[in-house]
């Protein structure tokens, strides 16, 4: 078989109709984060430059998660608030046709999920953070966002002292609420219920504001 019928096929195959994506709508609801809690800070690096990529990976910069993902991210907002603390958010939930993206520029699956698998960002159960302060300030912590390095790693401890208290203090807040660490990187978590949400490639724009 020619090598441009099989592309089309493929893409005909991983297609998601207008009819798809309502079926999706409706039995999986996605929310806009800060509509649940406006007080989380988000920058929402694929909708911009400022990514290891070097261009706009997402045409929107809604931040979205799956409602009860949002929820609980609320809870670890007013927990850290108590310490003049907050949370930025980096990335949320991630159409499937985004991950194939960032896969085909870094193929590794220890720092980007394989999209044949999927990612737990494209099921809108995943979250990338870090920590404010009360003014909005990131506190210090070992690498930048989506550094592929050692340092990135969860349990990596050459580091001075504050910043292994600060990494502690987010990670603690976040599993206290029930997300899980995701040990290659230190600001990515997982909803402990993600199985739960199927993977999906619904447009930004598709979901009600």
């Amino acid at each position: 078989m020619k090598p441009l019928l099989l592309l089309m096929l493929f893409l005909v195959t991983i297609a998601t109709t207008p009819a798809q994506t309502k079926r999706q709508l409706v039995q999986h609801q996605l929310v806009d984060v800060q509509k649940i809690h406006p007080r989380i800070v988000i920058d929402l690096r694929y909708a911009t430059t400022n990514n290891f990529m070097k261009k706009a990976v997402y045409p929107s910069a809604r931040c979205l998660l799956q409602k009860p993902v949002a929820e609980r991210l609320a809870r670890v907002q007013a927990r850290l608030e108590k310490d003049g603390l907050g949370l930025k958010i980096f990335d949320a939930y991630r159409p499937l046709s985004a991950q194939w993206e960032l896969w085909n520029i870094v193929p590794n699956p220890t720092f980007v999920a394989d999209p044949r698998k999927g990612s737990k960002h494209n099921r809108g159960a995943a979250v990338d953070v870090t920590l404010v302060d009360s003014l909005g300030n990131e506190l210090e912590m070992p690498t930048q966002y989506d550094e592929f390095v050692r340092a990135a790693r969860s349990t990596y401890d050459k580091l001075p002292k504050h910043i292994l208290a600060n990494r502690a203090t987010l990670h603690n807040a976040m599993k206290a609420e029930g997300f899980i660490p995701n040990p290659s990187e230190w600001w990515h978590f997982d909803d402990k219920d993600w199985k739960k949400f199927p993977i999906l490639d619904v447009a930004f724009d598709a979901v009600p504001e």
